[in-house]
């Protein structure tokens, strides 16, 4: 019997890395460990006279409240694990529950024994609480549901995320079967690759504050990996066997400079190119099938936005959309950027023709956002180090194979159309692809550079409608370079085995030095039951 209740199953919050004594109290004093807070933005606005327009995010525990009516399941001040909770017969749990999994509590000096376990037993115990919400759930007798039908979410934060993989990469840490029973899974700035402090990963024999959990070597043997990182030196990989690659999102922050941890220290040493501790390089994942080859990467969005704090990325509108979008969304669309050709400028081909190396690092630019909104679904600018990045002689080894870009996923929902007779879904991509920095013979080039040119830049509106009964896949487009227009040209695609469908759009900036390929679609319906 299907779940009658989904896509909208109970939502486990697994909270990120706490370094010292005092982190670990605090967060152990916070019912929701973070997962409660909110932020306020502000907007400019047309008249510079005029104050910012405020722009106020809840919560993601309110939002989920408000919009999907969700509950806490703190009753007389009991969490599910306490006794006294499971004393009182008229505590029932229902579907669309969250439930924070309050791992520190037993490392704080408030409500434990100050001693912190290891990530094993975080990711085993992670397990156990599993187990323990499906009794609850398929107890209550108005859910309707079988332990066989039982599925969650886990939503989780930096670390968080590590131990949500050690419970479903490891099959020692899950004896109880609980792996099997999560439906999807959401990471905020997750350092899936460890953590790199000024260029080094954390030796393994480094224990101050626990700081060896993001040990590479010691992370492959926590998720499984040994093989893997022994023919990669990597541990962000997600064996498609143990769980599905699909069902899996990384939100990545870009925002280093308003993390404010260890007094701005944390940002330093995690460097350019992060959210102030963990690397955008390290904060995604890709799928590794039964040979240990690497299969599909895992969904990503970035949003300009830092580990935490006042600008956090958990408390932002943006992760929140893309958490619900991907939780309870209608159709996914995965996008690539492949490279057909690059046009050196002229003195450049001539070099090349005698020989020497001419490199260059080309910048690729995208921002997603949805019709009628106020935010990006996906957010990646050179100013923010969060550009997909191809280099000209790595592409010259092996065009058709380098020359893919996967550029993130968008997940799109009926719920939140602007107008609600509109069929299609629409939302706006621009792309741009910087003028690099011209190397001969890794000498800088600049005779013809301009700083803050584009090869290629414009925006693209695309308009879904998933298949209907009557119909199937209908899309449209319309490039922006000549006004704003609507998305009135059709596309046609190639309907794929399993129902999704792929399609292309051509771009070619038509100069010299110039860059032109295809930006490739692929349409998915997403939490679709037959």
């Amino acid at each position: 019997m299907a779940n009658s209740h989904s896509p909208f199953h109970p939502i486990i919050y697994v909270r990120g890395y706490a370094m010292t004594p005092g982190e670990i109290d605090q967060t152990s004093a916070d019912p929701f460990c973070g997962f409660n807070l909110g932020s306020t933005v502000y907007r400019a606005v047309a008249e510079k006279t005029r104050q910012p327009r405020k722009f106020v995010f809840e919560s993601p525990v309110i939002r989920l409240a408000t919009e999907f009516d969700y509950q806490d399941v703190y009753e007389n001040g009991y969490d599910i694990l306490d006794p006294e909770w499971a004393a009182n017969t008229d505590n029932r749990l229902g579907s669309r529950s969250i439930i924070i999994y309050r791992y520190y509590d037993e490392a704080s000096r408030l409500l434990g024994i100050g001693s912190t376990p290891s990530l094993e037993v975080f990711a085993s115990k992670l397990g156990e609480l599993i187990l323990k919400v499906r009794e609850l759930i398929c107890a209550n007798p108005k859910n309707g549901i079988t332990k066989t039908d039982f599925r969650c979410y886990l939503v989780a934060h930096s670390m968080g995320g590590l131990v949500c993989r050690g419970l479903l990469q490891n099959p020692k840490l899950d004896p109880g079967g609980a792996a099997q029973l999560v439906d999807k899974v959401f990471t905020y700035a997750t350092p899936h690759n460890g953590i790199d402090l000024l260029g080094i990963n954390p030796p393994s024999w480094l224990n101050l504050s626990d700081i060896s959990n993001f040990n590479r070597q010691r992370l492959a043997t926590f998720l499984d990996l040994e093989a893997a990182y022994k023919l990669t030196e990597r541990v962000d990989w997600l064996p498609e066997a143990r769980f599905a690659s699909k069902r899996f999102f990384c939100m990545v922050g870009t925002n280093r400079m308003d993390y404010e941890a260890g007094l701005g220290l944390s940002r330093t040493f995690a460097g350019h190119g992060s959210d102030g501790l963990v690397r955008i390089d390290n904060a995604t994942l890709c799928g590794l099938d039964a040979r240990g080859k690497p299969t599909a990467p895992c969904a990503k969005a970035f949003t300009y936005r830092a580990h935490s704090g006042y600008f956090g990325i958990v408390n932002s509108e943006e992760a929140y959309q893309n958490l619900t979008r991907f939780l309870f969304g209608d159709v996914r669309v995965d996008i690539w950027a492949e490279v057909d050709a690059i046009i050196l400028p002229r003195e450049l081909r001539k070099s090349e023709r005698q020989g020497q190396t001419v490199n260059a690092l080309y910048q690729f630019e995208v921002l997603a956002a949805p019709r009628g909104k106020l935010w990006y679904l996906s957010r990646r600018t050179a100013e923010e180090d969060s550009v997909a990045c191809l280099a000209h002689q790595h592409w010259l080894k092996a065009p058709q194979e380098n020359g893919k870009l996967f550029l993130g996923s968008l997940f799109l929902a009926d719920r939140a159309r602007v107008n609600s007779r509109r069929k299609g879904l629409a939302y706006t991509l621009t792309f741009n692809v910087r003028v690099p920095d011209y190397e001969v013979e890794r000498k800088l080039w600049v005779n013809q550079h301009f700083e803050g040119s584009y090869l290629f830049r414009n925006s693209l509106v695309l308009e879904i409608t998933p298949p209907s009964a009557d119909s199937g896949w209908q899309v449209s487009h319309a490039w922006q370079n000549q006004g704003v227009h609507s998305a009135d040209h059709k596309l046609d695609g190639n309907l794929q085995r399993d129902g999704s469908l792929e399609i292309e759009v051509p771009f070619d900036s038509a100069s010299e030095p110039g860059i032109s390929g295809r930006l490739r679609f692929l349409l998915a319906r997403w939490n679709h039951q037959d």
